[in-house]
């Protein structure tokens, strides 16, 4: 697993939030390998697979949610710490939680405007 392999998944708020929260971690983590769905689900998922690196800009992050936003992110403690620290610049983050494994390391935050 590189040091910026990331998953996230969403619940609460639409499609455009969650491409909100995806736009904030574009500018750490570069475009993800997969996107959130824009259907009608209750939880999306996006991975970064660390390829390209990002911009250090917050994307699209900067709109306003419809709602607040659990996110949970897991990856490398690093992977995970540059994601938390991107989404609390972005949004108005309240962590709620992390559980850390031998490799990986897994954050719950809710993001509200």
């Amino acid at each position: 697993m590189s040091d910026t392999q990331l998953t996230v998944t969403l619940s609460g708020g639409d499609a455009d939030d969650a491409r909100a929260v995806v736009g904030a971690l574009e500018g750490t983590f570069g475009p993800p390998q997969e996107r959130p769905s824009d259907t009608d689900a209750t939880v999306r998922m996006a991975t970064f697979d660390g390829e390209g690196e990002g911009t250090g800009t917050g994307g699209d992050g900067h709109r306003p949610l419809s709602e607040p936003v659990t996110i949970t992110v897991q990856g490398t403690p690093e992977a995970v710490r540059r994601a938390s620290d991107a989404l609390s610049r972005a949004f108005t983050a309240r962590d709620e939680g992390a559980a850390a494994g031998d490799q990986e390391q897994e954050r719950q935050l809710v993001l509200e405007s």
